[in-house]
C-alpha cells in the first residue's frame, strides 16, 4: 500500500513537473469613450469610439520550455470594435499580431509571422502615443509609424536579449510577390536602459508599401482594408528619443523624419475623395513627388500619486511637400493632454484632449486641413481640436 502511494505521488509530481513547462494566457483590453470634435467638414461631432489610448484586443500568448535554455514563444492577438463587435485592422482574424517562434537565454529569440516592425519595437516607446497617450496624440497621419498605424507581414524578426541594459534588433518581411522587391520592408533598431534613463534608435525602409494585398505593409483589397498609412514607391523612417526618469517625473524628446517617395495616395486616413495631390493654388497642375515629415516631439509625464498621473506632449512638424511644380513647407503644431486615474489594478478612467494646428505654405491638396489621429474626418479649416473621455478595462 505504502509503495503504491509513493509511486502515485511520484507519477503526480513528474506530471505537475512536466505541465509547468509550459503555459497559455488569455489577455485583453477593452477601451471606450466619448469624444467630441469641433470641426469635421464644417461641423462639430459627438461620437462613441473604441480603442485609443489602447486598442481594444484579446489575445492567447504562451511558451514551451524546450530545456537547455531554449523555449518556443507564440502570440495572436486580435483587435476588434467595442462599439460594434467588428475585427478591427481592415476585418483580419488576428490583425494587430500573430507570430511563433523560438527564445535562447543567451543568443535572443527568432519570431516568424505578423509583428511590429523595429520602429514600434525600440524608438514608440519614447514618445507619447507610444508610452501613455496613443491614438490621439500621434504624429500627424502617423506618418512615422510611432502609433502602430501598420504592422508587417511575412516577417522575421530577431530580438536580442537584454545586454547589460542593451537590447537590439531586426525585421526583413518578404513580399511573397515574384517581384522580389515589391512591397517588402527592413527595419532595425536598439534602445539602452540604465535606471530612469531610456535611448532608443529606429530605421526602417519599405519598398512600394500599400501596393499589393499580400505584401510586408498591405494595401487594400476587395475583402481586407490596407495597413499602409501612405501608399508610395518608398518609405523610409529612422528616429532617435530619450526619455528620463526622475522621481515622480518622465521627460521626453523624440526626433523623428519621414520620406514618402512619390505618394498615390494616403490609404490609412483619408478617402479617395480627399485627394493629396495638388488640386488648387500655387502648385495646381503639378504632380506630388514626395512627402518628408520631421517631427520635433517633447513630452513629460507626473505620476502624483500611484493611481493618478498626467501627461502632457507638444509635436512641431515640418512638412516638405514636393510636387512637379515646385515645393512648400507647411507648419503643422500639434497638442496633447491626458489625465488617467486608476478605479484598480485592471480599471482606468481618463480624459485626453489633441489640437492641430496647420501654418505656413499652402499644399493646394487634402493635407492642408487639419486632422488629428482619431477625428471622424478632416476639418474644414486649418485647425481641429478632440476631446476624449474614457474607461479602460484590462484582463
Amino acid at each position: 500500500m505504502n509503495k503504491t502511494i509513493i509511486c502515485i505521488a511520484i507519477t503526480s509530481a513528474c506530471a505537475t513537473s512536466a505541465f509547468a513547462q509550459s503555459s497559455v494566457s488569455l489577455y485583453g483590453v477593452i477601451d471606450e469613450g466619448l469624444d467630441f470634435t469641433n470641426n469635421v467638414g464644417g461641423s462639430h461631432v459627438y461620437e462613441m469610439t473604441s480603442g485609443y489610448a489602447q486598442g481594444s484586443r484579446w489575445g492567447l500568448k504562451g511558451t514551451e520550455d524546450l530545456g537547455g535554455g531554449l523555449k518556443t514563444v507564440f502570440q495572436i492577438e486580435s483587435g476588434f470594435n467595442v462599439n460594434t463587435g467588428k475585427l478591427a485592422q481592415g476585418g483580419l482574424g488576428f490583425g494587430r499580431q500573430a507570430y511563433v517562434g523560438i527564445e535562447s537565454e543567451q543568443y535572443g529569440t527568432v519570431t516568424f509571422g505578423r509583428q511590429y516592425d523595429s520602429v514600434v519595437d525600440y524608438l514608440a516607446l519614447t514618445t507619447a502615443s507610444g508610452n501613455w497617450g496613443g491614438y490621439l496624440l500621434s504624429h500627424p497621419f502617423d506618418n512615422d509609424n510611432t502609433d502602430n498605424t501598420f504592422r508587417v507581414n511575412n516577417t522575421v524578426k530577431y530580438a536580442s536579449p537584454d545586454i547589460a541594459g542593451f537590447q537590439f534588433g531586426g525585421a526583413y518581411s518578404f513580399s511573397n510577390s515574384t517581384g522580389f522587391a515589391n512591397n517588402r520592408q527592413l527595419s532595425v533598431g536598439a534602445q539602452y536602459t540604465n535606471g530612469g534613463l531610456l535611448l532608443a534608435a529606429a530605421y526602417l525602409n519599405a519598398d512600394n508599401p500599400g501596393s499589393t494585398s499580400g505584401g510586408a505593409i498591405a494595401g487594400s483589397s476587395s475583402t481586407v482594408a490596407a495597413d499602409a498609412n501612405f501608399q508610395s514607391e518608398r518609405l523610409r523612417i529612422f528616429g532617435a528619443g530619450i526619455n528620463y526618469t526622475v522621481g515622480p517625473a518622465t521627460l521626453g524628446f523624440v526626433y523623428t523624419n519621414t520620406n514618402i517617395s512619390n505618394p498615390a495616395a494616403n490609404v490609412a486616413y483619408l478617402s479617395a475623395q480627399e485627394s493629396i495631390q495638388p488640386t488648387s493654388g500655387a502648385l495646381v497642375g503639378g504632380t506630388l513627388t514626395s512627402l518628408k515629415y520631421q517631427n520635433f516631439e517633447l513630452n513629460g509625464k507626473y505620476q502624483f500619486t500611484p493611481a493618478f498621473f498626467v501627461g502632457a506632449q507638444y509635436v512641431y512638424t515640418l512638412e516638405n511637400y514636393d510636387a512637379t511644380t515646385g515645393s512648400v513647407k507647411p507648419k503643422i503644431h500639434t497638442v496633447g493632454l491626458m489625465a488617467d486615474y486608476n478605479l484598480s489594478k485592471r480599471t482606468d478612467v481618463y480624459l485626453q484632449g489633441a489640437f492641430q494646428k496647420i501654418t505656413g505654405d499652402a499644399t493646394g491638396s487634402a493635407l492642408d486641413q487639419a486632422y488629428v489621429p482619431g477625428a471622424q474626418d478632416l476639418s474644414s479649416s486649418s485647425s481641429q481640436i478632440v476631446v476624449r473621455a474614457a474607461i479602460r478595462h484590462t484582463f
